[in-house]
């Protein structure tokens, strides 16, 4: 059943359970890369890559430490493409998501808070 929830103003929000606690959100850019985990799963669960190959295993390689098993993938153009192959090699659930779908965060502009509203979002709405 849904948790409620008070929100700044009086209303109160329905809050949808965790479907994919294991989840992770990532945000891909041309140059840089966030990535979101659950708070208590990394001491610092929002870092940033750059999108050399290196990185990119380095990028999983903290995912696999995070114990994640699930990945919401948010991009424009074809940045994606070989994050997504090498995360989908390592065994991840790796789905791309439309950000317009995702988001959670009001207007949000910064990167590093879509990869974070994209997490939240996600582990509530994904059906696998």
């Amino acid at each position: 059943m849904p948790k409620e929830a008070r929100s700044k103003g009086r209303r109160s929000v329905q809050m949808l359970p965790v479907l994919h606690a294991d989840a992770a959100g990532i945000d891909i850019g041309a140059e840089e890369i966030f990535v979101a985990v659950p708070a208590e799963r990394a001491a610092n669960p929002v870092r940033s890559f750059e999108t050399f190959t290196r990185n990119l295993n380095e990028l999983a390689d903290w995912l696999q430490e995070c114990g994640v098993r699930t990945i919401a993938m948010e991009s424009t153009g074809v940045y994606w493409i070989p994050l997504y192959q090498i995360l989908e090699g390592r065994g991840f659930q790796v789905f791309l998501v439309n950000a317009q779908h995702v988001k959670t965060c009001q207007a949000a502009k910064v990167a590093y808070r879509i990869a974070s509203g994209s997490l939240s979002a996600f582990r509530r709405t994904v059906k696998s």
